[in-house]
């Protein structure tokens, strides 16, 4: 699959953003295809993560490990699977203070293999991942504004 970048301004200060993008374990809460997040390490900057996610087209939830390295000073994060479903999944996020917002801006390269799949279901499984991508920097969004107004 092509590497998705995705870009979307927020309405809240960059440290707002950074941390509700940090807030792993409340994603399930405010991001509908996103079933769990379980934290298994955190140590300085290094965070690794179990996920589950549902993809309800195909009646398939997609679990892997995570491990994301965040850069407070850059504000950036660059993450790649451990272990699990995806043949490959590595991107980067970076937050930058604009237009007395946020810039968040989101480049995810995924590999996703299912054996025995014709090429209808492979095409529907990436569109679902771009719309999974779209979906969380729009949930992140959502969520920092909301802190943000008060």
């Amino acid at each position: 699959m092509p590497v998705v970048e995705n870009s979307v301004w927020v309405n809240a200060p960059v440290d707002t953003v950074m941390t509700v993008a940090k807030d792993y374990e409340n994603y399930p809460s405010f991001m509908k295809d996103v079933k769990s997040v379980q934290v298994i390490e955190r140590e300085g900057p290094r965070i690794v993560c179990k996920w589950t996610a549902r993809v309800e087209e195909v009646k398939m939830d997609i679990k892997w490990v995570e491990e994301d390295v965040w850069d407070d000073v850059a504000r950036t994060s660059h993450f790649h699977q451990v272990s699990g479903d995806y043949e490959k999944m590595v991107g980067d996020w970076k937050f930058t203070e604009e237009n007395g917002g946020t810039r968040f801006d989101s480049v995810v390269e995924i590999e996703f293999t299912i054996p025995l799949i014709g090429a209808l279901l492979k095409n529907l499984i990436a569109k679902k991942v771009k719309e999974n991508l779209d979906n969380m920097q729009g949930a992140i969004k959502a969520r920092a504004e909301e802190i943000a107004a008060g």
